[in-house]
């Protein structure tokens, strides 16, 4: 019985405490009554925070935007996040690309130009979707997280003390606003007296009167100075809270320094793969078959007759039988040197390669260990490696 009562006069208590703070603050926003005001630094501090978790959250939503682009996905993630389980792994855009060209090199063959080139181009773009993936969990380790400890964590508990910080002040403006209507009630009472009334039970009435006013006035300057302590001390928690800015400040610029170095090693990462890749292809592809975006035209591509890509053997113009690149494959697994007509012009990369001049002939082996996609050229006291697919074997 006697935890109801408490629990009903502390329900009453809150409740008048709530209507004393909700007039207030409607006089206050009438211009009824007057607001008590936080010093300068404290209003700085206060709009720093809230500058901060403004600009926090919206470079944290496009980050995520930046490492997810699929709204799905990014939806799917925040719910096991919050059901605190590991979202399932999925395939992301490059590895889903890389698969299919090698599907579809694999599919066309990978001995011919086509296939090969597909196959080679999706390993490049599975390698690359490798290194996103690297790049996605470093960022969300070392960026996101930091950020998001930040808006659901130290803001909220600035901001559950700035509003308490404001109800305080609430409280201490009711408080003046008591104390100021006290005493001008105990100033018009005392002025009554002054006057004089006739009558004894008129002035008996009148001095309890004043005597009751006396005491309000005296508890309203009480509950002030009560009201006046708490309410510096609300402020001095919350100014201390907000110093703290600072120092999430410099936590966020060392986490952006490591989201700027996963950004430059994944983008380093992605030109050496291309560069690579590039070459790889340099080396498998006539100079003409690529094509200049300056131009409005692409290099003509060799005919059947003097391409033997894919062609059963021909007869040359010099009586020489020339054979199909697979040929060139079997010369690979045998010993000995073969003569071979050069088709295209093809610049030596670097110091191991040969060079080699359209129509030419040179003798080509294979070397033990030698990757399947070249020969050992010689041309006189040159040798180097060549490309298969710059060749004809001839009989």
């Amino acid at each position: 019985m006697n935890i109801m009562d408490f629990n009903v006069k502390k329900l009453a208590a809150d409740a008048g405490t709530f209507l004393s703070r909700a007039v207030q603050f409607t006089e206050e926003k009438l211009g009824q009554a007057e607001k008590t005001e936080l010093d300068a630094h404290l209003e700085n501090l206060l709009s720093k925070a809230e500058c901060t978790k403004i600009w926090t959250e919206k470079i944290m939503k496009q980050t995520e935007v930046l490492l997810q682009p699929n709204p799905n996905a990014r939806i799917e993630e925040f719910v096991y996040e919050k059901l605190d389980r590991k979202a399932p792994s999925r395939i992301n855009n490059p590895e889903l690309l890389g698969q299919y060209m090698i599907d579809a090199g694999t599919e066309f063959g990978p001995g011919t130009a086509y296939g090969n080139a597909l196959i080679k181009c999706g390993e490049t773009q599975k390698r690359i979707g490798t290194a996103d993936r690297e790049l996605i969990q470093t960022s969300a380790l070392n960026f996101l997280t930091p950020l998001r400890n930040f808006i659901e964590g130290d803001y909220k508990t600035i901001a559950k003390e700035r509003k308490l910080l404001q109800n305080k002040r609430l409280d201490l403006d009711a408080a003046k606003t008591r104390l100021k209507k006290a005493k001008a009630a105990e100033t018009r009472a005392s002025q009554l007296n002054s006057a004089r009334l006739e009558g004894d039970n008129n002035m008996v009435n009148f001095s309890y009167m004043l005597n009751f006013l006396h005491v309000k006035w005296l508890k309203s300057e009480q509950e002030l100075r009560i009201t006046q302590s708490e309410f510096d001390r609300q402020a001095e928690i919350t100014r201390l809270l907000l110093e703290g800015i600072s120092s999430t400040h410099a936590h966020h610029l060392r986490c952006l320094n490591d989201f700027v170095e996963a950004q430059m090693t994944y983008y380093a990462q992605c030109y050496q793969y291309m560069l690579d890749l590039q070459k790889q292809l340099g080396r498998c592809f006539p100079s003409n078959y690529h094509c200049n975006n300056n131009q409005t035209s692409v290099a003509p591509v060799p005919s059947a007759s003097s391409n033997v890509i894919g062609s059963s053997a021909l007869t040359s113009t010099s009586g020489l039988v020339m054979t199909s690149p697979s040929n060139l494959i079997d010369l690979k697994e045998c010993s000995g040197s073969r003569k071979a007509r050069v088709l295209y012009d093809y610049d030596a990369a670097n110091s191991s390669e040969l060079s080699l001049l359209a129509d030419e002939v040179i003798t080509v082996f294979s070397v033990v260990g030698m990757d399947s996609d070249w020969l050992m050229g010689e041309r006189g006291n040159q040798k180097g490696r060549v490309p298969i697919t710059y060749l004809e074997l001839l009989n």
